[in-house]
C-alpha cells in the first residue's frame, strides 16, 4: 500500500476534526434537550419574600417550574401549599433541611459530570462543600441539624435493578468532621455478618446523634437495617425495604417495597417498629423516592409527572394509615423537606 501524500492526510485530518466537533456538537444538543425550555409568554411567576417564609414552618423543595428559577431551592409556607414561593439561589438535584442547616446535592453536567455537597445556613448562604463522588441520590439532616448523610451512585444510575449499581453513603457532621461511609460498616442478618462483595447501603434517616435506620442489599435482596455510628454496625430488621423514612413521633417507618412488581416499581408502605406491622398506603403508582412526613398521619413524596425520568415533577401526599387516596400537595416540584 503506498503512502498518502501531505493533501489526502490532510484531508483525512479534517475528517476526524469535523466528526469530532459534530460528535461534541450533539452530546451538548442531546444534553440541552432534555433541559426544560423556559417559559417567555405571561412573564415570571410571582414570587414571595424569603425572609418572610422562612420566618414560619414552612417545605423546602426543589423547584419544578419550566421557567428560569427551574432546579433552585423553593419555600412555601406549611400552611398555604400554593402560595407564590420563595426562590433561593442554590440549584439542587436534591435538597434537605432543618431549621438552622439545609443541604443541596447536585450534579455538574457536562463533558465530564462531577457532583457537589453544599451546607447553607438558614438564610441559605453557603457554609461549607463536603466531599463526594458518583451522582447525586439521597440526602437527610438528623433533626437536630448536626449531622448530615448524602448517597451517590458510584456505578449505575438507579435503584432498579438489584446488583446492578454502586453506592456510597457518607455520614458527616456539619463542621465537615467525617464519620465514615457506612458500607463499611458491619452488615448483621440473622445474626451473621454479610461479607458480600456487591454490599451497599443507602437511604439514611437519622433516629438521634448515633441511631439510624438505612437500607442495605447484597445480592437481589435488601433489608431494612437499624444501624450505630458508635458501634459501626448495622442489623437486619426485616426483607424488602428501602429509603426508610422515621415519623416525628419515632415509632413508624416509612419506605419504598418491591413485593412481587417487576423491577424499577416500589409501592410505599409504613411498618410499625414495635409490632412490626406493615401497611401498604393507598398511593398504587411507583414511588421512587425517599419520603418525607407532613405529620404523624400524613407522608408527602414526589412523582415524575409522566414518565419516569422527565423534567416536570410534583409533591403528593397521602394518609399514613393506608387509609383515603393521593392528593396533590405541590405542583411542579421535587423533594421535599418539612421545617417547623
Amino acid at each position: 500500500m503506498s503512502r498518502l501524500g501531505p493533501r489526502a492526510r490532510l484531508a483525512v485530518l479534517t475528517v476526524v476534526l469535523l466528526t469530532t466537533v459534530a460528535g461534541a456538537s450533539g452530546y451538548v444538543w442531546r444534553s440541552r434537550t432534555h433541559q426544560p425550555r423556559t417559559k417567555v409568554a405571561g412573564g415570571a411567576p410571582p414570587r414571595a419574600d424569603l425572609a418572610t417564609v422562612r420566618a414560619v414552618p414552612h417545605v423546602v423543595f426543589r423547584n419544578t417550574e419550566v421557567s428560569a428559577d427551574y432546579g433552585r431551592v423553593a419555600l412555601v409556607p406549611l400552611a398555604e401549599p400554593a402560595a407564590p414561593r420563595a426562590i433561593t439561589a442554590e440549584s439542587c438535584d436534591r435538597v434537605y433541611a432543618t431549621r438552622d442547616v439545609g443541604i443541596c446535592v447536585a450534579a455538574d453536567r457536562g463533558l465530564s459530570t462531577t457532583s457537589r455537597v453544599r451546607l447553607l445556613g438558614p438564610d441559605w448562604t453557603p457554609r461549607r462543600d463536603l466531599p463526594v463522588v458518583g451522582l447525586p441520590s439521597r440526602a437527610r439532616l438528623s433533626r437536630d441539624g448536626s449531622l448530615v448523610a448524602t448517597t451517590t451512585f458510584v456505578h449505575g444510575d438507579s435503584y432498579a435493578s438489584p446488583g446492578q449499581f454502586s453506592t456510597r453513603t457518607v455520614v458527616a457532621r456539619v463542621d465537615g468532621d467525617v464519620i465514615g461511609d457506612i458500607e463499611r460498616f458491619d452488615l448483621v442478618v440473622g445474626g451473621t455478618v454479610v461479607t458480600a462483595v456487591d454490599k451497599n447501603l443507602w437511604g439514611v434517616t437519622f433516629a438521634d446523634a448515633d441511631r439510624f435506620f438505612a437500607t442495605a442489599a447484597a445480592g437481589a435482596k435488601t433489608w431494612l437495617v437499624e444501624g450505630s455510628l458508635t458501634a459501626r454496625r448495622v442489623t437486619a430488621l426485616r426483607q424488602d425495604a428501602e429509603c426508610p423514612s422515621l415519623s416525628p413521633d419515632g415509632t413508624r417507618l416509612a419506605f419504598k417495597r418491591r413485593g412481587d412488581l417487576p423491577p424499577g416499581r416500589w409501592r410505599l408502605a409504613v411498618y410499625e417498629l414495635a409490632s412490626g406491622t406493615e401497611t401498604l398506603l393507598a398511593e398504587t403508582r411507583s414511588v421512587d423516592d425517599q419520603v418525607e412526613w407532613l405529620d404523624d398521619t400524613t407522608i408527602i413524596y414526589g412523582l415524575p409527572r409522566g414518565r419516569p425520568g422527565t423534567a416536570t415533577s410534583d409533591i403528593w401526599l397521602v394518609p399514613a394509615d393506608g387509609r383515603g387516596s393521593p392528593a396533590l400537595l405541590i405542583p411542579d416540584a421535587w423533594s421535599p423537606a418539612v421545617v417547623r
